[in-house]
This record gives structure tokens, sequence and C-alpha cells, in this order.
């Protein structure tokens, strides 16, 4: 990981090479990016690039670390405020939802990930579960969702349910021409879907 610069300016400097580097990624692949296209798609200099990166390797892996904060940081801004768990649990899927709609390089990007930095993309999925997880054993001991819950698999289950929907729905609607926002149908379908699997009994209360 980089350091961090020291000045405003080099911090936007920093991002603009970022946000570069997302694009280049997401439209060409790792191995038909080169450091001349970000650079390029950034409007830097390749020594300027030097100054804040050490190798294409090492702005990729950034790029993963900064595409999960990002959208932990929505997920949770979009949730936080909620009364209970199940509102935070509609209020975190529709941010997370959006936020693939608004940023498609995400899918492209870790799907890359895999093969070109496989420690980084465990990290990415393993701190937006650990957060998960807590937030789950939170509600369970305040009796929001089922006592029998098992919050780790259920995190991971979740997680996996929110990635392929928004895949299926945004990611690749989008590509083939149509809207980017995930229809309400299905949103409302996932998301009774996921009120029953966190409290089977959720009609009966």
């Amino acid at each position: 990981m980089s350091a961090p610069p020291r000045t405003a300016r080099g911090s936007r400097t920093r991002e603009r090479i970022l946000v570069g580097a997302t694009e280049v990624f997401a439209e060409h692949g790792y191995h038909e990016a080169s450091i001349v296209k970000i650079t390029e798609a950034a409007d830097v200099a390749q020594g300027t690039f030097y100054l804040y990166f050490s190798s294409k390797q090492g702005i990729f892996e950034e790029v993963v670390r900064d595409l999960n904060t990002r959208v932990r940081r929505a997920m949770h801004e979009a949730s936080a405020a909620e009364p209970d768990r199940l509102s935070a649990e509609r209020a975190g899927f529709r941010a997370f939802f959006r936020f693939t709609a608004q940023n498609p390089a995400l899918y492209r990007i870790m799907r890359q990930a895999e093969f070109v930095a496989p420690d980084v993309l465990h990290v990415h999925y393993e701190t937006i579960a650990r957060g998960y997880v807590a937030g789950l054993t939170a509600a369970q001991q305040r009796g929001e969702v089922a006592a029998d819950l098992d919050p780790e698999v259920a995190a991971w289950a979740l997680m996996g349910i929110g990635e392929l929907v928004g895949m299926r729905w945004v990611t690749w609607t989008e590509e083939a021409g149509g809207p980017r926002e995930l229809p309400e149908h299905v949103f409302d379908a996932t998301m009774r879907l996921i009120e029953r699997a966190l409290y089977p009994d959720l009609e009966d209360r």
C-alpha cells in the first residue's frame, strides 16, 4: 500500500490517478491496461504516477481497497440511522445496488482480482463480512432476528445474494443497453427472501 500524500494537492492528484486506473482496469482488463493508459486517463505525467504508486500491480490492489472502502461507506451511511435490523437490511441493500449501478467497475475489477490479487480480494470480502457478522450478532441479541441464526453463515449467504442479484439485474442489464437501476419488483422480491431468512416468523409478529 502506498504512503498517503502530505498535501491536499497531492491527495487530489492521487485520487485522480486512482479514478483513471479504475476506469482503465474496468474497460481494458488488468493485462491490457498499462501505466501509460492510466496516466493518460488521469491526465498526469508518468513520473507523477510513480510518486504515488510503485507499479501496475500496486495500483490495481489499491483500486480494490478503494472500492471496498467506498461500498462499505455507502452501505453504512444508508443503514446506520435505521431503527431496527430489517430496516437496516433494506437500506443497506438498496445502497449496495445503487452503488453497483453507479460504479459498474466494482464487478469487473473484483472478477479480475480473483486472479490478479487474490489475497486483496479475500480481504475485501472478509472485511465486509466482519462488519456484517457484528451487526447481525448485535441484532440477534436485541431479538430483531431469529435466535437460531448463525450470524457468520448468514452474513456470507446474504452477501452472495446481493452480489448475484446485482450482477444479474444491474451489471448485465446495463451491459445489454438497459437501465442501470435495479427494478423495484426485483428489490422487493429480494428483500422478502432476506427478511424471511433473518426472521422466519416475521408475518406472525
